[in-house]
């Protein structure tokens, strides 16, 4: 069932806020201490600012939706302990202190050893994770049960900063073209930042490198079929004028922002998946925020999961050796 939209407070944004210190709230059972400790100070009416309560109670309205991509998956999250203001960080092994619902697997990593990561399982974990400063969520595109067949193929189109996102728009709806030419059919996210990403549901029958040959040779394909569009180079100054497709989220231990995830960035947008109709219209990547992400919910997309198959793998290494 959809959340309710907020509307005033309700939202977390309170035009009323003093910047007095606050008895510390439950949300969610959660003990939210600093509840009044602002976040964002340009969101709401009057620019009033989005708390630390306000974020947890977005998290705790919006998990029902956001978990069906977030839930028992490794996470890496972006922590922001003093607000938009402060420093920032990604933390992907939990430190100690970090609250129960926030929880705790080992996982082995490329070097042999094991360590901790973090994942959620519902509402109270989102709002733990806030209480710990944390603003944006990063998934695995994998879930904890079967780390080593994912579940996601993810396309990150990331353009050169003078590109307007009319271009990302148009490349997001063109790549969307070449994924159904192989048979397979992408829903659309728009980032929050400045870009879409492009993600497959997968039936988990495949590994990490079959995967990441996929999405290594998909994108290379598109980079040599317009090299004055698209670009798969790392480096900042290939990127001049392009788009990177980025493919490299499909590797083990990777990971992408999870869609309905606050990202720190101006005025609280929202990564929010969008019908490819609706793509068609929008003009910038941070359409939505937290109340609008609430009412929209997954908007009508649909995620479907698909296999990469055999004949799959064979008509893109056959486009790749022409």
């Amino acid at each position: 069932m959809r959340p309710a939209a907020n509307r005033g407070p309700a939202a977390g944004v309170d035009p009323e806020s003093s910047r007095e210190p606050a008895m510390a709230e439950r949300i969610e059972g959660v003990t939210i201490s600093h509840p009044e400790r602002v976040i964002f100070a340009d969101v709401g009416p009057g620019k009033a600012g989005l708390t630390k309560a306000g974020l947890a109670r977005y998290y705790q309205r919006i998990a029902p939706l956001m978990l069906e991509e977030a839930a028992n998956r490794p996470l890496s999250l972006l922590r922001l302990p003093e607000g938009m203001a402060g420093e920032r960080f990604f933390q992907k092994h939990p430190g100690k202190g970090f609250p129960k619902a926030i929880r705790q697997m080992q996982i082995t990593e490329s070097d042999g050893e094991d360590a901790a990561y973090a994942y959620v399982t519902d509402a109270a974990g989102l709002v733990a994770a806030v209480q710990m400063g944390t603003v944006e969520f990063h998934i695995w595109p994998a879930r904890r049960d079967r780390l080593e067949r994912p579940d996601r193929l993810v396309f990150d189109l990331d353009p050169d900063e003078g590109l307007g996102f009319d271009a990302v728009r148009s490349a997001a709806l063109s790549l969307r073209g070449r994924l159904l030419d192989l048979g397979l059919e992408p829903w659309a996210m728009l980032t929050g930042g400045k870009g879409v990403h492009l993600v497959v549901p997968l039936r988990r029958n495949l590994g990490w490198e079959e995967l990441k040959r996929f999405a290594r040779g998909f994108a290379t394909l598109c980079a040599r079929e317009e090299p004055d569009r698209y670009t798969v180079e790392l480096a900042k100054a290939s990127r001049k004028g392009r788009i990177f497709i980025d493919w490299l989220r499909n590797e083990r231990g990777s990971t992408a922002v999870a869609p309905f995830s606050v990202r720190a960035r101006p005025g609280a947008p929202v990564a929010a998946p969008v019908g490819w109709d609706e793509l068609a219209g929008i003009k910038t990547a941070r359409a939505f925020g937290i109340a609008a992400a609430q009412e929209r919910g997954w908007a009508g997309v649909t995620r479907e999961r698909q296999s990469l198959t055999r004949p799959m793998f064979a008509a893109l290494e056959k486009a790749l050796a022409d």
